[in-house]
């Protein structure tokens, strides 16, 4: 900044020096003036003294008036001597001080030339010094950057190599996690482990606490429930004058409120591949009420219409997702090698209902039905009604008829809370030609061929056996080819459980409260059940509740089981949350023996 006031300093002298030699060309100008009026001043009177001693000279010629004229005349040309002699001594006298203010003048500016010459050679030399100085800091600047640049190329390979060293320790993390996953499934096959993923749905508005002030509204609206990562939920657990806890909580899946509906279905889709290779599978969604279950399971749906779009296909649940991969996996299959069939159920206040039956006029009606143990420890549903449907769209349509029957009812925490367990049941029936069982087939079109033709042999029979009479008895060859037919059944069995309640806070009372009643009971069966299974007792409490009895298979049989449990991440809702990731826990520690596989006809090499 130092050569900045130089240079602002050189701008001044000059401009004094400027207005110096301004002022010294105003006074010479002066003087050459007054050097011209001098002269001017002699020629007039040289042109005069002539023209006076002329008339001097006539009047003299006078001899009236010479004596006067001549006295006149000398002291006329006395004082015109004097006049001019004054005048002579006062121009000499201006010339000389006008000379001496202008040496005056002259010796003041030669002062200051030499002041601003100093000056000058000065400020040169200072400029050189900060030239210098700065051109050191330039020439250390750029050595510096250049400095900069070498260490930033090294830090950029540097990064590079440490990029692709944690892009293969990543892929190698997710092969390793890849491998993890399969033994850890492996081993779940092995024990008969319930698989089990937790969902934590958004925060939503009616979690805010209505009719309470404003730092009770927020307390209950704070998250507590975060998932730490995919497979664990970390929840902090806080009361009033005690400090804040954590727990953490393990399960296969923990899914984020951000993660979508593909991504529940996408850990869910390979258990409809087991389904197809012979095990009984169930889904079941479990939580308190207003936790997201019907959501997940279903998908949106809009008050008093709940008939399932094609439009937002990414918002549809587990249960039309899952229809619609069967199918397609199905479609992989022979034809006439199968059929589907589908029953729709509800377990309300502890009674079972069939959504499905109609009454004399074709109308679809919840009609009671019970539940049995058969001879082979089964449960079954003796008259429950089982529609065939050839493809997703008529199975969604019963499922839909189905919900329409359902019970819900508003309370303070869900304006739709369900107020019964809906079970839809999807029955595949495997057609294989029993005495060809040991030859494989060489010929694809054979197989599918014979196989269709004993499909719709089985399938004429039955329709035969089921009418009072027949106007013809069946022909030898189709006995003969419905003998040699054997069935296998798998069953897929999708549970949207009813949600468990605080009555305190549900704020329901009448037939509601009721309900509530039948099911916090049923849900306090079931996790009796999975004590019961986990502590390996002699006998499993199932007949404690239809609901238990009817999930039986399920729970305790030869199913795979995957529940999910949904959750709320409020405050509000800490105490339902954590009895939910206790039931949970508590699943997870069920070693059921292996899962049997229906036997399905594996073909062997002919002799």
């Amino acid at each position: 900044m130092r050569p900045r006031r130089g240079l602002d300093s050189s701008s001044v002298w000059a401009q004094r020096v400027r207005q110096l030699e301004q002022r010294l060309r105003t006074k010479e100008e002066r003087i050459v003036v007054l050097e011209t009026e001098n002269a001017v001043l002699h020629l007039k009177l040289a042109e005069t003294f002539p023209y006076i001693l002329e008339t001097v000279m006539n009047f003299s010629t006078s001899p009236v008036f010479f004596s006067l004229y001549q006295g006149l005349a000398g002291r006329c040309t006395s004082e015109v001597l004097q006049l001019y002699a004054a005048h002579g001594q006062q121009m000499k006298f201006q010339r000389s001080s006008a000379v001496t203010q202008l040496h005056v003048a002259i010796k003041r500016l030669k002062q200051d030339l030499k002041s601003l010459h100093s000056f000058a050679l000065e400020l040169s030399k200072d400029f050189q010094r900060q030239s210098k100085t700065c051109l050191y800091q330039v020439l250390a600047a750029v050595q510096g950057i250049q400095l900069q640049n070498e260490a930033m190329q090294m830090f950029q390979i540097k990064a590079f190599d440490l990029e692709q060293s944690l892009q293969e320790v990543t892929e190698r993390y997710e092969k390793e996690k890849q491998k993890r996953k399969a033994l850890h499934n492996s081993l779940i096959e092995l024990r008969g482990n319930i698989r089990v993923h937790c969902r934590i749905r958004p925060l939503l508005p009616f979690d805010d606490a209505a009719g309470h002030s404003q730092d009770r509204q927020r307390s209950f609206s704070e998250k507590v429930a975060y998932a730490a990562d995919d497979e664990t939920i970390l929840v902090k657990c806080s009361r009033p004058g005690h400090a804040s806890v954590n727990k953490t909580f393990q399960f296969e899946r923990v899914y984020n409120d951000l993660e979508s509906q593909d991504a529940i279905f996408a850990d869910v889709a390979p258990l409809l591949t087991s389904l197809l290779d012979g095990y009984n599978v169930c889904i079941m969604a479990y939580g308190q009420t207003g936790s997201g279950k019907t959501y997940t399971m279903l998908g949106p749906q809009l008050e008093g219409n709940l008939a399932f779009t094609t439009e937002e296909e990414s918002e549809l649940g587990i249960i039309p997702r899952a229809t619609q991969e069967v199918f397609r996996l199905l479609s992989e299959k022979p034809p006439g090698s199968y059929w589907v069939e589908v029953s729709v159920v509800e377990v309300y206040n502890n009674e079972i209902f069939d959504l499905l039956a109609k009454d004399s006029c074709g109308k679809v009606f919840g009609i009671k039905r019970d539940v049995v143990t058969t001879r082979e420890g089964k449960s079954d549903v003796p008259l429950l009604t089982h529609e065939t449907v050839e493809n997703a769209s008529e199975f969604l349509h019963l499922v839909n008829k189905g919900l329409h029957l359902r019970v819900t009812h508003p309370t303070l925490v869900h304006a739709h809370s369900s107020r019964s367990h809906l079970v839809v049941t999807l029955t595949i029936t495997t057609v294989v030609f029993g005495d060809n069982f040991g030859i494989l087939w060489e010929d694809e079109q054979t197989s599918q061929r014979i196989n269709k033709e004993a499909s719709f042999t089985f399938t004429q029979k039955m329709r035969d056996n089921k009418s009072t009479s027949s106007s013809r008895a069946s022909s030898p060859v189709q006995l003969e080819a419905t003998e040699k037919m054997k069935q296998v059944k798998t069953r897929l069995q999708l549970v949207d459980l009813a949600g468990s309640e605080c009555v305190g806070m549900s704020g329901v009372t009448g037939a509601a409260l009721r309900e509530t009643s039948f099911i916090n009971r049923s849900l306090s069966a079931l996790a009796d059940v999975l004590g019961a299974i986990a502590e390996q007792r002699a006998h499993i409490p199932y007949r404690n509740s239809k609901l238990t009895h009817l999930l039986q298979d399920s729970v305790g049989g030869d199913a795979k089981l995957l529940v999910m449990l949904c959750i709320s991440p409020g405050q509000k809702y800490l105490t339902e949350s954590m009895q939910s990731l206790g039931f949970g826990t508590r699943a997870r520690q069920v070693q059921r023996g292996q899962v049997k596989k229906k036997n399905f006809p594996v073909p062997s090499k002919g002799k």
